[in-house]
């Protein structure tokens, strides 16, 4: 099985690709001018600001940035474009030849494309509407060689993609459109604009079997391009798959060369290879790491703090306590005193660890209080209530229940409670 992806996304602009308008507008047809209208005459102006966002795109995903960076029509007629072309890229796209690193896997990445979006097309029963706030909104296409070889990797893939987009600064809340290229027996059949994970994943599960079938029964699969329906979950078949020929290609005489290479971009944080490079430094868990900050800023920060002072391992318990109370935001200062508290062995409270963040003192509030006091008062009901002691090893109720009785007059973490009273019964019922 190969599998490869072509994936769009909206960029982050505050106008469209070759004009002014704003790319969002709650009333249909209401951004929109005579660019975004595709009316005969009317000159597109590249936005600076979508070039620079897609070059730091390709620079992430680890390609090679283009001497000059060019746009081309690409000719097919469709009600959404009006003026039966779509301003794209190919051979002067702006990244070539990078990868995403899934596991101990390198998927290559073919190029990084920017491009226009075209309208939105809105089908009722016996007629369709057209709404033109979507055209020309900026489009980076990411098409990667079929290297993803199953569901796993291709659920990877995705997941590294949008960690990436996080920390370019791209809104990965916004919908996705990824096309699905599956090929079973060498023949590619094309699944277009599936948007969310689940669908996608869905997509592929049904396509590999639609095509396995008919492969079993000695049947050859037929290029072609497919639709998915989620109400269905199955793929149907839309149009036969086009040529780059049948598109007509050619140079788009009013847009010019751009020196993409050198336009300057800030480094984007990998999470997975910062992962792996702190696992390398400091022995920390790679998964645990990759975990917190696939697309969290803030934890990112605050490990980088941690690992500077020679904390990481604190910083990474202190950053899942954050994490439970929303209180992300802390600022290094107070990040450093909750990580001196815990380094002196104190386990700290909801309310204690609200009041570090609002830089106010907690030595004697009973919010924060030492391991060995835990560890006392675990001792203490485990010794005055054996019924439940009793119990424990036939009735978990019984053990929730003791938990319950430490948290009323500690209020930390649960999690450190249960693992230190599943130790004293052990031992106890050794």
């Amino acid at each position: 099985m190969k599998i490869g992806l072509e994936v769009h996304v909206a960029l982050p602009t505050k106008s469209k690709l070759f004009c002014s308008c704003s790319p969002i507008a709650e009333e249909p047809n209401t951004a929109v001018c005579p660019i975004c209208l595709g009316m005969p005459g009317a000159k597109p102006m590249l936005n600076a600001e979508a070039l620079k966002i897609s070059v730091a795109i390709a620079r992430a995903l680890h390609c090679d940035i283009i001497d000059n960076a060019y746009f081309i029509r690409k000719v097919y007629f469709y009600p959404d474009l009006p003026k039966s072309y779509q301003i794209t890229q190919l051979d002067g796209a702006v990244g070539r030849g990078g990868y995403v690193r899934v596991g101990g896997k390198k998927v290559r990445i073919r190029r990084v494309q920017l491009e226009e979006d075209p309208a939105k097309v809105v089908r009722e029963d016996e007629y369709s509407l057209l709404d033109f706030n979507r055209s020309g909104v900026p489009l980076n296409e990411i098409v990667t060689e079929p290297d993803i070889g199953s569901e796993e990797e291709l659920r990877g893939f995705v997941s590294e993609l949008r960690s990436i987009l996080y920390y370019v600064g791209v809104d990965i809340d916004r919908e996705m459109k990824i096309d699905l290229n599956i090929s079973l027996d060498g023949e590619r059949v094309e699944i277009k604009n599936v948007t969310g994970i689940k669908n996608l994943i869905d997509a592929e599960r049904y396509e590999c079997k639609r095509q396995g079938e008919i492969i079993a029964a000695g049947g050859k699969v037929k290029t072609e391009t497919r639709s998915y329906s989620a109400e269905a979950m199955s793929t149907v078949s839309s149009r036969e798959k086009e040529s780059d020929e049948e598109y007509g290609f050619i140079y788009d005489p009013d847009l010019v060369m751009y020196p993409a290479n050198t336009i300057r971009t800030d480094e984007t944080p990998i999470a997975s290879e910062i992962a792996e490079r702190y696992s390398a430094q400091y022995g920390t868990n790679a998964e645990t790491v990759k975990e917190l900050v696939m697309f969290d800023r803030n934890a990112l920060r605050l490990l980088r703090h941690g690992a500077g002072n020679g904390k990481i391992g604190t910083a990474i318990n202190a950053i899942s306590m954050l994490r439970r109370t929303d209180a992300m935001d802390i600022d290094e200062k107070n990040f450093d005193r909750m990580l001196e508290y815990m380094g002196r062995g104190m386990l700290l409270s909801d309310d204690a660890i609200k009041a570090l963040k609002a830089g106010n003192d907690v030595e004697m509030s009973a919010g924060a209080v030492s391991a060995e006091e835990i560890d006392k008062a675990i001792m203490e009901v485990v010794e005055s209530r054996k019924d439940l002691v009793a119990e424990y090893s036939t009735n978990h109720k019984a053990f929730n229940f003791i938990v319950g009785l430490i948290l009323k007059k500690y209020k930390v973490s649960p999690r450190y409670v249960s693992e230190r009273l599943s130790k004293v019964l052990e031992t106890k019922l050794k």
